[in-house]
């Protein structure tokens, strides 16, 4: 019964150890990343709308996103728990899914924060834009969804820190050794005596 979201800025390899963590603990990895690709590559009505934003490097609006996160967290598979990679990306998102959570009786355990240099987080990009052959990830689309997630995501990252359900984990070097502290700092983390609420 574990919910679980990750987040971190565009490159950070949330995607990746949102896999690898999701599968450690028995849970289904759901990201909106990849419906949104599925939909624009389908060419499906939500998928036309969120091709333009996505292309720009804007966010898909919120109503758009909602409705999409909604739909997905009352299939069969979720019920037992999740990891989020790609949601919520604002603060009205965030209390969005708060709502959605509280009508099914539950919350978020914990929010993993994924943390690297800019300059890495470029890298990363050019390496998976050759690899995948994304036409999204261009040096221009990484550096404005990088100035949207400070100016808006960061604020989501406060709202968690906040709430004390926020762990840190550094997001530099080799995949496995950051899936191994990822792992990590969640286990300690549930494993930790809570405050009566």
């Amino acid at each position: 019964m574990t919910r679980l979201l990750i987040i971190g800025p565009p490159g950070s390899g949330k995607g990746t150890q949102a896999e690898h963590v999701a599968r450690h603990f028995g849970v289904p990895a759901v990201s909106t990343g990849d419906i949104f690709r599925s939909n624009v590559s389908r060419r499906t009505d939500l998928g036309n709308q969120a091709a333009d934003y996505l292309d720009g490097g804007s966010f898909v609006p919120d109503h758009l996103t909602n409705a999409l996160v909604q739909d997905r967290l009352r299939e069969d598979d979720v019920r037992h728990g999740f990891l989020l990679d790609g949601y919520p990306r604002t603060a009205p998102q965030a209390t969005e899914l708060d709502d959605m959570l509280a009508a099914q009786g539950h919350v978020l355990d914990v929010v993993i924060e994924l943390q690297a240099p800019d300059a890495e987080l470029e890298e990363r990009m050019r390496r998976r834009a050759l690899e995948q052959g994304r036409t999204d990830d261009t040096i221009e689309v990484f550096r404005r969804r990088l100035d949207l997630y400070r100016r808006q995501t960061h604020e989501v990252v406060s709202v968690y820190a906040g709430r004390g359900i926020l762990v840190s984990v550094d997001g530099s070097g080799e995949p496995g050794a950051i899936t191994g502290l990822a792992i990590a700092a969640v286990e300690q983390f549930l494993a930790a005596p809570r405050p009566p609420s």
